[in-house]
């Protein structure tokens, strides 16, 4: 018996050699876990980049808001006691060192619930580290709220972002 190498048309391995190429990047965009995710905000070119928190005991996720004009946001989320959400906040200039609750509430032009999305509209809560980020992040009232702080106008931002984010890719 003799064999022979299988012979196939160039266009049909150019087609599977493709088809492998998008495979290995959707897998390696959903292998993404949510503290090197990247998201963005069409509307007003806004990104949410999140970073790894380390070891802290109360905060759970950490990142930060990029608007236009260089602007950054820093923010934090921290799961509450009772009803566990993942509370979220965005800092803006805040004091170094030991601050007041009323110092904190002045430079913290956004907080509340994060609520996550998947592509069937299926909505959950912002995991925690060590997750695969999810598809679409809600900061609910995020828009208006920035637009009454301190950072909005003047020398600060002028582009006010929505409150869906979605993700973009995922940081190296």
């Amino acid at each position: 018996m003799t064999t022979r190498p299988l012979s196939l048309p160039r266009s049909v391995l150019i087609s599977t050699i493709a088809g492998g190429m998008v495979l290995a990047a959707a897998n390696a965009h959903a292998a993404c876990p949510i503290e090197l995710a990247v998201y963005g905000d069409a509307q007003s070119g806004s990104e949410i980049d999140f970073t790894p928190t380390g070891t802290s005991a109360t905060v759970t996720n950490t990142f930060r808001m990029i608007l236009d004009n260089n602007v950054v946001l820093n923010g934090i989320v921290m799961w509450n006691e009772g009803v566990s959400r993942p509370n979220g906040a965005l800092m803006y200039k805040c004091p170094e060192g030991d601050t007041t609750g009323d110092e904190l509430a002045a430079c913290t032009p956004w907080h509340g619930v994060i609520y996550t999305s998947d592509d069937k509209g299926s909505i959950g809560l912002l995991p925690a580290e060590g997750v695969e980020a999810p598809k679409t992040l809600i900061l609910p009232d995020l828009g208006p709220m920035l637009h009454q702080s301190a950072a909005y106008g003047g020398s600060g931002f002028s582009k006010v972002p929505s409150d869906v984010f979605t993700l973009k890719g995922c940081q190296e």
